[in-house]
């Protein structure tokens, strides 16, 4: 049998019927031709099917860990740059002078003013959050345990992406005036008001009792993340307003006489320091007003310029000593990003290698098949197919062996990403669009390295062919 021949003065829907009816037919017999060797077949589709497998894997980790960082930026939020205190000074200049260590200059460390004045005079910032943090115990009902106590201004739950479940935000008389209330994570709510709404209860913090006006919307932070990340789980936090912390828990800005006393002792006694723990001890040598300063810049472009002014603005705030750093945690997980991308490249690059491999044993494979099937070319040429006619049947074969092994490689490939999320714990997404690339590689596969064994039977003689033994 063969195809029906294109007339050059046929109609377009004639001439298109007829190219679908030739490519059916080809299809047809290229078919047969691959049941018919059904264990050489699935042999050669192997390269292929281990070869998009890889490359399937691979896009699915590299989505993965973008998903992950993208998720890591919404955490931390969009543009922001964040300052927290060093405990231990470091001058800004020259450390000697004629052979001889300075004296420490003073500092009044890391305070609200500072993130009042960055706000104000930088017209590129958009706001700014103050924020600190002391251990406590949250009591109620008989029900204790320890928790975080975080003081913070109006900028800090917009700028770090917190939104609320029920109840309302702080307002202005409250921020003002210290009043002494608070807005609650998720699982504070959980273990303390288990069976109604927090909302207006009284909750004991240390020795204040707040009363309770908001809860925090769950939001899910690893510990890997939140250690990477510097951050804490939302979740287990009580926050007040910063003057009520301040006011009513703790200020690092104000020397106590309670603190004065403390220092005499250490300072006539190396027993009662001895005694103290290290987290103690820094605690007492701490003396920033805050523990973090969130700035929040209002075009991505100028986080790097603005970083630097902030740096510069706080050398001289604080008499050129730096008891401050400052981090771009957007920065850093861009450039982490271009690394995962580029190390995604080389292992895609790597995987892809398994698919010229998988094409060339296409190739050698069709290559094999035409000196087997030299009489059949012959017979069909005798019949009346035309070159043509067997080029697109060795070329259906190759597309429909490389193809096969393609659907079967998308298979195996998401199976293998799902389980190297449960075994290494490596979150992988397998995307649409890597199934389409996989999918068109595949075809593609199949026509490039089929193309050479298909022209090569399409050559051949048929009187040689029918005669050959």
């Amino acid at each position: 049998m063969t195809a029906v021949p294109l007339a050059p003065g046929a109609p377009p829907v004639s001439r298109a019927r007829a190219l679908a009816a030739h490519i059916v037919f080809s299809g047809g017999i290229a078919a047969e031709a691959v049941v018919h060797n059904k264990l050489r077949a699935s042999l050669t589709s192997l390269g292929i099917l281990f070869g998009v497998a890889s490359v399937i894997a691979m896009l699915a980790i590299g989505n993965g860990a973008e998903q992950e960082i993208l998720a890591q930026m919404k955490l931390l939020g969009a543009n922001n740059i964040v300052i927290t205190p060093i405990i231990e000074q470091k001058e800004g200049k020259n450390e000697k002078d004629d052979g001889k260590k300075q004296a420490k200059r003073f500092t009044p460390g890391l305070t609200h003013l500072d993130a009042q004045a960055i706000k104000a005079t930088l017209p590129a910032v958009a706001a700014t959050s103050s924020e600190v943090v002391i251990n406590s115990v949250i009591t109620r009902e008989g029900h204790h345990r320890s928790g975080k106590v975080v003081g913070v201004d109006a900028s800090y739950f917009p700028v770090m992406n917190l939104h609320l479940a029920e109840g309302v935000m702080f307002a202005d008389r409250q921020l003002t005036n210290a009043l002494p209330v608070a807005i609650i994570g998720q699982g504070v709510k959980s273990r303390f008001f288990t069976t109604e709404s927090p909302v207006g209860r009284p909750l004991k913090v240390g020795t204040q009792w707040l009363t309770v006006v908001g809860v925090l919307e769950d939001r899910k932070v690893s510990t890997e993340s939140a250690k990477s990340l510097g951050i804490r789980d939302a979740n287990m936090d009580v926050y007040v307003p910063l003057s009520t912390m301040l006011l009513r828990f703790r200020n690092r800005g104000e020397v106590t006489q309670a603190e004065m006393e403390v220092a005499a002792q250490q300072g006539n006694s190396n027993d009662a320091d001895s005694s103290q723990t290290e987290e103690q001890r820094a605690e007492m040598r701490n003396y920033h007003q805050l523990d973090k300063v969130i700035v929040q810049v209002g075009q991505s472009s100028d986080v790097g310029a603005v970083a630097d002014v902030v740096r510069r603005m706080l050398q001289r705030r604080h008499n050129d000593v730096t008891d401050f750093e400052i981090t771009v945690p957007e920065l850093l997980l861009k450039q982490e990003q271009n690394t995962k991308a580029i190390f995604n490249v080389v292992l895609g690059s790597i995987a892809s290698i398994s698919l010229i491999v998988g094409g060339i044993g296409i190739m050698n494979i069709m290559l094999a098949s035409i000196l087997e099937r030299i009489k059949e070319i012959g017979v069909r040429r005798a019949m009346g197919a035309t070159q043509r006619d067997v080029l697109a049947q060795f070329l259906s074969e190759a597309v429909m062996i490389s193809l096969a092994g393609g659907i079967a490689g998308i298979i195996v490939g998401g199976l293998l990403a799902s389980l190297i999320q449960r075994l290494a714990h490596i979150n992988t997404i397998v995307s649409a669009s890597s199934v389409i690339v996989a999918f068109g590689v595949s075809v593609a596969v199949g026509l490039v390295f089929g193309i050479m064994p298909a022209r090569k039977a399409a050559m051949q003689d048929p009187i040689v062919c029918l005669r050959y033994e």
